[in-house]
């Protein structure tokens, strides 16, 4: 027996994730104390040993109270912040099945790695969210998209707070003094993807168009921002539902969105239950920044990356999903977005220095992986045809369901489904630090009379520097 490794391999970000076992399952109890900040939580993980182990990591920012393996207490130490290294008292042997119970406490609010707070929000409003950093500051787990597994999550928080999560609503059970809320994923989701937001929230619930919903507005705020995303929000099962015509079956159950009262700048693809900030409403209207965000649950959240290098799987689709919903509704289509964004952007070198392919740790949500990266599937659009760009991305998002994919999956799959040579195009778009050449094999179609602004073009553009901004 071996320890596992302290890290699961992405390049980016070396302690993040960790080798030597495979979960399945995370059982969440975690409490809540808005005067204090503090968590105070039992984390139970089923995992399969993927070797013979010594030892083992946990990724985990807040202080481990007691461990045990399998019923039996283990020894655990925290030789750097982020890792709990847990030694059974038994190695566990390759192929097992072993149970992990970590009770543990902190006041995340309080805690950086790296530089990095991901926590928002302390008191009787206060939210877990984040990416690609967030589960180590409220639950033990192997932190990274390539090790997904089921969820049951239980939050305890004071009468009068609602405590919101991913997956499927499981009710709420009130106490005397405090109430349980439950929530529940049966389909894998990546440890980013899983959230707690507590705070007071007007939680609605039903069946829209089929789709069972539940969705959780504050009532901390009460301005025009909020009574805007509460109307865009309300239209998701529509949404979804346009979305499983284009992309296939949505890969979930339930459906729904939270807006928070705090203004933090960006909006997060939370399996099932988009988190939204006021921010993305401060100007009017905004149904595309929610066509983006359920535009992740096929990919980002079914369909998830290798590494964190691969983000234009996530970004850059959800990106153009947006240019498909204006050319959809009138509002410009996709080849009038491109022109558009080429146009505004082929003059300025800044925009093509950043390869979306590899953008680099921290860079993952710059603005060129977003717009850069919307436009690149606008021009393979051109370049390969209409039927086989719907094709591709149906293909895409079945074959690679509840999984993981990387770019260069990504980029064999489009040559095969267009039986087309696409490394030239490819390198152009994703890897070449200079604007594309305005050319057919770069996916530009010959000028057909006048340019037009598209109508969403303002707007797509200003929700992807508003989510790099945050």
């Amino acid at each position: 027996p071996a320890p596992g490794s302290g890290g699961i391999g992405d390049p980016y970000y070396p302690a993040y994730g960790n080798g030597g076992y495979d979960v399945s399952n995370y059982s969440l109890f975690v409490d809540y104390v808005p005067t204090s900040g503090r968590i105070t939580g039992t984390a139970i993980i089923t995992a399969k040993a993927t070797q013979d182990l010594s030892s083992f990591n946990l990724d985990l920012m807040l202080q481990a109270k007691s461990v045990t393996v399998n019923g039996k207490a283990a020894d655990f130490a925290k030789p750097d912040p982020h890792e709990l290294v847990v030694k059974p008292v038994l190695p566990v042997r390759n192929g097992a099945t072993m149970i992990v119970k970590v009770t543990y406490t902190g006041i995340p609010s309080r805690l950086s790695y790296n530089g990095v707070s991901p926590w928002i929000g302390s008191g009787t409003e206060a939210l877990a969210l984040g990416e690609p950093e967030i589960a180590a500051w409220w639950f033990p787990s192997n932190d990274h998209p390539r090790d997904k597994a089921t969820y049951q999550m239980s939050f305890t928080v004071p009468k009068g707070l609602e405590a919101i999560g991913a997956g499927d609503f499981g009710g709420m059970t009130s106490g005397a003094t405090k109430d349980t809320w439950k929530w529940s994923s049966s389909s894998p989701m990546a440890t980013y993807l899983a959230f707690l937001a507590v705070g007071q929230y007007e939680v609605l619930t039903g069946t829209m168009n089929k789709r069972p919903y539940t969705t959780a507005i504050t009532q901390s705020r009460s301005d025009a921002a909020i009574t805007r995303a509460r109307t865009d929000l309300l239209r998701t099962p529509s949404v979804v539902n346009w979305g499983a015509a284009q992309f296939g079956a949505y890969p979930f159950k339930e459906v729904g969105g939270v807006v928070v009262p705090m203004n933090a700048g960006f909006a997060l693809e939370t399996q099932q239950r988009p988190v939204y900030s006021p921010a993305f409403w401060s100007g009017g209207s905004n149904i595309y920044v929610v066509v983006h965000e359920l535009a992740h649950q096929w990919f980002g959240d079914s369909v998830s990356v290798t590494n964190w290098r691969d983000i234009w799987l996530n970004e850059g689709f959800a990106t153009y999903v947006e240019f498909l919903w204006s050319d959809k509704h009138g509002e410009g289509t996709t080849n009038q977005l491109l022109e558009e964004y080429y146009a505004a952007f082929a003059a300025e070198p800044d925009f093509w220095r950043l390869p979306i392919s590899n953008p680099g740790a921290k860079n993952e949500f710059a603005f060129q992986v977003y717009l850069r990266g919307g436009m690149t599937l606008a021009a393979l659009r051109n370049r390969i045809g209409e039927a086989d760009m719907e094709k591709l991305l149906r293909n895409w998002a079945t074959s690679k369901r509840y999984g993981n994919g990387s770019v260069a999956e990504f980029t064999a799959m489009a040559e095969r489904v267009s039986g087309e040579e696409l490394t030239a195009f490819f390198h152009a778009w994703l890897t070449a630090r200079v604007a594309p050449a305005h050319t057919a094999a770069n996916g530009f179609l010959p000028a057909r009379g006048t340019h037009s602004t598209p109508a969403s073009a303002d707007r797509i553009a200003t929700n992807a520097k508003l989510r790099a901004a945050g």
